[in-house]
C-alpha cells in the first residue's frame, strides 16, 4: 500500500501546478526545482498526466504545463489511482479475481483489510488541492488528517 516514488512526484507536480493556477503555463524546469523532483523523470510523468487529463501543456517561448481542473475538484486519489492503481494493502483486495490464495473465499482477515482499503481511500478521495494549498498557506486543513 505504499504510494511509490512516481506517485509522490506526480501529487507534488500536480500541488506546484494547483499553487500557480491562473498564474500562466510553468516550465517542467521550474515545477522540478520547486518540487525537488529530477527533471528526466518528471517529464514522463508529466505526459502521463496529460494524457489523463489532468494537465494541459503549450509548447513555445511562453509555453509550459497548466492544471486542466480547478484544484478543488481534484483529490489526490484521482491521482494515486491514475498512476499508481487502485489502493489496497494486500493483493486479494485490489485484485477481486485473485483466486490464487489457498483460503480465498474464507480468510478471516478480508472484512479487516477491505476496511483499511476503505478508509484510506476515503482519506485520499476526500482530499483535494485545495485542501493541501489551504493547509499550506493557513496550516488549517478541512480534514482531521491534515491539522498537523
Amino acid at each position: 500500500m505504499n504510494v511509490s516514488q512516481k506517485c509522490q512526484y506526480a501529487l507534488r507536480a500536480i500541488f506546484e501546478l494547483a499553487k500557480r493556477k491562473g498564474h500562466g503555463p510553468i516550465t517542467a524546469a521550474e515545477i522540478a526545482n520547486s518540487q525537488a523532483i529530477p527533471r528526466g523523470f518528471l517529464e514522463v510523468i508529466l505526459v502521463e498526466l496529460k494524457k489523463a487529463g489532468f494537465i494541459n501543456s503549450r509548447r513555445g517561448m511562453r509555453g509550459g504545463y497548466q492544471l486542466a481542473v480547478l484544484p478543488g475538484a481534484l483529490t489526490v486519489g484521482a491521482i494515486i489511482s491514475s498512476v499508481d492503481g487502485p489502493v489496497a494493502p494486500i493483493k486479494c483486495v485490489a485484485d477481486t479475481n485473485a483466486t490464487d490464495c489457498p483460503l480465498y473465499g474464507t480468510c478471516a482477515f478480508l472484512p479487516l483489510w477491505e476496511r483499511v482499503k476503505g478508509a484510506v481511500t476515503e482519506i485520499y478521495d476526500s482530499t483535494t488541492f485545495q485542501d493541501l494549498l489551504d493547509h499550506e498557506t493557513t496550516g488549517r486543513g478541512r480534514h482531521i488528517g491534515l491539522n498537523i
